[in-house]
């Protein structure tokens, strides 16, 4: 078993391919399954596929999901881990960069997406940021442009955020998602996708 950051461990399960990055920095699936809860039936758009964990979870329970990621070498991992999940023909995956307006012309008409950019840059000083976002891709300008395509949305953003920051954004739900009592993360809901407005907490 590997450990988070906060000493959490990260289960994704025996027969899943996970490298060690993914394991340190992978949102536990107890979280991921209560994420997915809100896009039952959907067609939805993920980016950031990562190892494909997160994918899983949408796929158990979206119509459809078509899901995003820019680095080819960890494709292979995220199309392994659905095909152990038995959900390969649930997903349509595409190797392109979200924040290409190309990808987004080659892309179907969605009906929510959720966006999990990668929020593990670390280091001495290191600061989280929305507003001029320190994430990759930046979470500000993912968020403003997916509202493009789609008012349904969910953001995934680090715990040591200044809330501060998210002001000046259409009205939204901000969920505080915790894990055996430590705050794992925010996720924002927009449009359909909030089921109140203002600060929730969810605990799993």
């Amino acid at each position: 078993m590997r450990y988070g950051p906060r000493g959490n461990p990260r289960e994704f399960g025996q027969n899943y391919a996970a490298g060690e990055r993914t394991f340190v920095m992978g949102i536990d699936r107890r979280l991921t399954a209560r994420i997915a809860e809100r896009f039952q039936n959907r067609l939805v758009l993920e980016t950031c596929t990562g190892g494909g964990f997160t994918t899983i979870a949408l796929a158990r329970t979206a119509a459809h999901v078509i899901t995003v990621e820019i680095d080819p070498a960890i494709r292979p991992q995220a199309r392994q881990n659905l095909a152990t999940a038995g959900l390969l023909d649930r997903v349509t995956f595409m190797l392109a960069d979200i924040m290409d307006d190309r990808t987004w012309d080659g892309l179907p008409r969605v009906d929510a997406a959720l966006l999990d950019p990668d929020w593990a840059v670390t280091g001495l000083g290191h600061v989280h940021r929305f507003v001029r976002s320190s994430t990759r891709p930046p979470a500000d300008a993912l968020l403003e442009r997916t509202f493009h395509a789609t008012r349904n949305v969910a953001l995934v953003l680090p715990p040591q955020l200044d809330i501060r920051e998210l002001e000046s954004l259409p009205d939204h739900e901000r969920a505080k998602l915790y894990l055996d009592g430590s705050h794992e993360l925010y996720c924002l809901y927009f449009g359909d996708l909030a089921v109140s407005l203002g600060e929730t907490e969810l605990r799993a």
